[in-house]
């Protein structure tokens, strides 16, 4: 199985190019990832990894994803190499996206106070309305 799950910020805006073959729409950029621990004493560390995304995930990737911004990518990761002019080989590790999320948080301004509320209506856990209420918990069917 090759899946691979991220969450980072991106070190650059999304760059497109298409292929010279069949003009297929490809973005790339990268995501500077935090690893998990910190060593005492030392500054949090990251990693560089970069992403490919093609087609309309290219696409959205490209109008929607800023440098900076927080993202989270599904996909797999891919190798391949090629030689240059020189004849030098030249190896390259990828992640090939197949799903992108926005994974900041609300931007000031963007909504209200109560964002939840505004994009999703009256839904919030702990606010379901008059139809859904438990006095205790000898109310609960489990």
């Amino acid at each position: 199985m090759n899946k691979v799950i991220l969450m980072g910020r991106l070190t650059r805006d999304p760059e497109v190019r298409y292929t010279q073959t069949n003009n297929t729409l490809v973005a790339s950029f990268s995501l500077a990832v935090n690893r998990r621990f910190v060593r005492q004493g030392e500054e949090r560390q990251a990693d560089f990894i970069n992403i490919v995304a093609w087609s309309k995930l290219g696409e959205f990737c490209s109008k929607y994803f800023k440098k900076g911004q927080q993202v989270g990518i599904i996909g797999r990761i891919q190798t391949r190499t090629w030689d240059d002019d020189q004849g030098t080989k030249h190896y390259v590790t990828e992640v090939v996206a197949e799903e992108a999320y926005f994974a900041d948080s609300k931007r000031e301004g963007e909504m209200g106070e109560n964002s939840f509320d505004n994009a999703f209506g009256n839904t919030a856990p702990g606010n379901m309305g008059s139809d859904f209420e438990v006095s205790s918990s000898d109310d609960l069917p489990f």
